[in-house]
């Protein structure tokens, strides 16, 4: 009887073990306030520096949750839902939105591998939007740009990213 009582309560301590282990809430690395507004002025000093037009910032977590929004003094009002859908374009399929735009229009005269995206109301496929990962590849967030060209909004996004990169 008492080799049965011992057998019974080791069976029972390894199972409430695994069942904690399997409902065990999973921690994992999250975009907050202080970093995006780090990511913003880095992004603003950029845009300073280079001289190019004023912009739009939009930071928004994994969920495409916005954590930041941030407009330039005479930056465009319609890039304000540009540079969001971006971010949320990015977050969406973490890719950059440059990538993004390969895949639905193409590249090198080939046409794109996904066209249907372009129907899509949320999603924009041209450069400006970033994933924002750590250094392990997890997705925390992404960050769109837009008001100066394609290519200087992605500037201005890297340049964003790079500014927290110790912390990634």
């Amino acid at each position: 009887m008492i080799r049965f009582i011992l057998c019974l309560l080791t069976l029972l301590t390894f199972s409430f073990n695994v069942f904690a282990d399997d409902h065990a809430v999973k921690m994992k690395p999250t975009i907050n306030l202080a970093l995006a507004k780090v990511m913003a002025d880095a992004c603003e000093a950029d845009q300073r520096k280079s001289g190019y037009a004023p912009i739009n910032i939009a930071i928004v977590d994994d969920g495409g949750d916005l954590v930041l929004f941030r407009r330039q003094n005479n930056a465009f009002l319609l890039s304000i839902d540009i540079a969001t859908k971006k971010a949320i374009s990015s977050a969406g399929i973490p890719f950059p939105t440059r990538m993004i735009e390969e895949l639905v229009y193409g590249k090198d005269g080939k046409s794109g591998i996904i066209p249907g995206l372009a129907h899509s109301k949320d999603i924009v496929a041209f450069a400006g939007g970033l994933p924002i990962k750590t250094k392990d590849g997890a997705l925390i967030g992404a960050i769109g740009v837009s008001g100066a060209t394609a290519d200087q909004d992605e500037q201005c996004a890297t340049a964003a990213i790079k500014a927290i990169e110790g912390v990634l």
